[in-house]
């Protein structure tokens, strides 16, 4: 049917939005209507660049009838076929309006979600940009204090940055969820967060900061009783020690195998270096005699 032709659609819809001399205002309303029905007709027809601008015009015409909502979803439509497309710059670009708009509506929960659509979108194609959309996702709730319900999007930035070979930025990123689950008193999810982040910063080949880690972490009481310290204090001491066959036994346990799988995989491929500098440095401060003159 002529009328069902997209195309004849958008053209209608643009003229209803276009000032003349016979027409003084735009008719937001009626072309708001056609550019949607145009979209699904596109997207039927697989057609999905055009389907893409007719939802993004589609939710133009929601915003300016001060529908943010309605706007919001178009514009998330519009994301999902960016996708198909290819079109990497504008599925993040669409995926953050979305989230602005329902911001405006007062809801981070949808608005953290969009953020999230984008970033699992764009994590093998831009992976930094997906890490800034899952931290932009992250800062959403923490804002509204709805921390419980971003330990996914924690767990998927780690991921990416993992994948990236990016382990001290994803060591920070598990302190920061061990920090949000701190919040909301998930103490469990807590200490794994931190013994995560300890793991991370082995793999790095970071002993160092790994024992500041331990240090930092301890600090925090739930952390200091939990089963994850006592691990963490026993896989140290195994580096300490050069003890490779200790570190691959730790590895095997089941405070390892209830981590996240990204971190179960770093683990059970400890140590990444030759321990025996370590453990010489460390019989080395041992065997160091007492000044008797340093007061220090």
């Amino acid at each position: 049917m002529a009328g069902s032709d997209p195309r004849k659609l958008m053209s209608k819809a643009d003229k209803l939005t276009k000032l003349s001399l016979t027409r003084w205002s735009a008719d937001w309303r009626n072309a708001a209507v056609l550019y949607e029905q145009a979209a699904n007709g596109f997207r039927v027809a697989k057609d999905y660049e055009e389907a893409k601008n007719a939802f993004e015009k589609a939710s133009k015409g929601q915003e300016m009838l001060s529908s943010p909502w309605d706007a919001a979803k178009h514009m998330e439509s519009a994301a999902s076929l960016a996708k198909e497309v290819g079109n990497w710059r504008e599925v993040s670009d669409f995926y953050r309006r979305a989230s602005e708009l329902y911001i405006e509506c007062g809801r981070s929960q949808p608005a953290s979600d969009a953020l999230a659509k984008g970033a699992r979108a764009l994590e093998d194609a831009v992976p930094d940009e997906a890490i800034q959309l899952y931290t932009d996702a992250c800062t959403t709730l923490e804002e509204y204090g709805k921390e419980q319900m971003a330990f996914d999007l924690y767990r998927g930035a780690t991921s990416v940055y993992i994948k990236q070979e990016k382990y001290t930025d994803a060591a920070a990123f598990l302190l920061r969820w061990g920090l949000a689950a701190d919040k909301c008193n998930a103490t469990n999810s807590q200490c794994k967060a931190y013994l995560s982040a300890i793991i991370a910063y082995l793999y790095a080949d970071d002993f160092k900061q790994a024992e500041k880690c331990y240090s930092d972490c301890s600090q925090i009481d739930a952390f200091l009783r939990s089963d994850q310290n006592r691990f963490a204090c026993k896989l140290l001491a195994a580096y300490t020690e050069g003890d490779i066959e200790e570190i691959k036994r730790l590895a095997q346990s089941s405070t390892i195998s209830n981590l996240d799988h990204v971190i179960i995989r770093l683990a059970r491929k400890l140590p990444t270096r030759d321990l025996s500098a370590l453990k010489a440095d460390s019989v080395k401060e041992q065997e160091e005699p007492l000044d008797e003159n340093d007061l220090t």
